[in-house]
């Protein structure tokens, strides 16, 4: 099984996609397959169709929707069977890939592949990199995992309080991951090449500190020091406008430095970015 999520919603078995059209089967689908060997309680799965207002016919309702998902299953599953002949103990059927578990359901993805698994355990083998000291690895490693993303995590489905949570918690990560392969390539001297990714990310990212001290760093080493000052002022307004707050002392010590033009190694530079993040927006 073939799972991806880190933008429009793609579930294969045997290459052939077993995910629906009509909206609320396809929220199922999505919630079982982010949590692909796993059980996903039913009380989980009907939340995440109908918020805390449930019907009374909720649960055979969803029972509806896991026996659509298995005939989707079953059409997949067959291509198999006709490709090749199989033993009585390699076939599969849908029951055994929509697993029916007490209290739940389990997508079994048979140690098949998984767009957020690949993410995490790239960007995991990228932080450790970094902590060793070796940017150029870590930069590498998390390029690749950021890579996966093809747009908003789920992003063709309607998402529902379940999913919603994991669409944020998946966006953090990957906001963290992004932060971590820009100071990986700070360090590695690639200030010019970071500015127009850091333009860009900075507006939409309108409230996020470490990325406007990124922008801020690779401006200054790029010989733009007054346009390093001017993004500290920007994001001040907007922090002191929406927020209510101040920047933190981390970018307040950065923008004293570039003000006095007081030097920094690469090595220590992206530690200035460091301390309180505002909230992103």
């Amino acid at each position: 099984m073939d799972i991806e999520v880190l933008g429009a919603v793609a579930v294969r078995v045997n290459g052939v996609s077993i995910t629906p059209t009509a909206p609320k089967p396809r929220q199922v689908l999505a919630l079982l397959a982010l949590h692909a060997d796993r059980v996903v309680p039913v009380s989980a799965l009907i939340e995440e169709l109908w918020d805390t207002t449930p019907p009374r016919s909720a649960r055979t309702t969803l029972q509806t929707y896991i026996l659509q998902l298995r005939e989707l299953i079953s059409v997949a599953l067959e291509k198999d069977e006709r490709e090749g002949p199989q033993g009585e103990s390699e076939r599969r059927v849908a029951k055994n890939v929509l697993v029916t578990m007490p209290g739940g359901y389990l997508l079994s993805s048979a140690d098949g592949r998984s767009d957020v698994r690949t993410f995490e355990r790239l960007a995991g083998t990228g932080y450790r990199a970094m902590d060793a000291g070796d940017f150029a690895g870590a930069a590498r490693q998390l390029r690749e995992a950021l890579a996966l993303w093809s747009g908003t995590a789920f992003a063709d489905v309607q998402a529902g309080a379940q999913l919603e949570m994991e669409i944020k918690r998946l966006e953090e990560s990957r906001l963290c991951a992004l932060d971590q392969r820009i100071e990986a390539d700070l360090r590695l001297g690639r200030h010019r090449e970071l500015l127009a990714e850091l333009t860009v990310l900075v507006n939409r990212y309108r409230t996020h500190e470490s990325l406007h001290a990124q922008f801020m760093l690779a401006l200054r080493r790029s010989g733009r020091r007054g346009e390093a000052l001017d993004v500290y002022q920007r994001l001040r307004t907007t922090l002191v406008r929406d927020l209510g707050l101040e920047p933190s002392a981390g970018l307040r010590r950065l923008q004293q430095s570039i003000l006095t033009a007081g030097h920094e190694s690469a090595a220590e530079a992206p530690d200035a970015a460091k301390g309180r993040l505002a909230p992103t927006s």
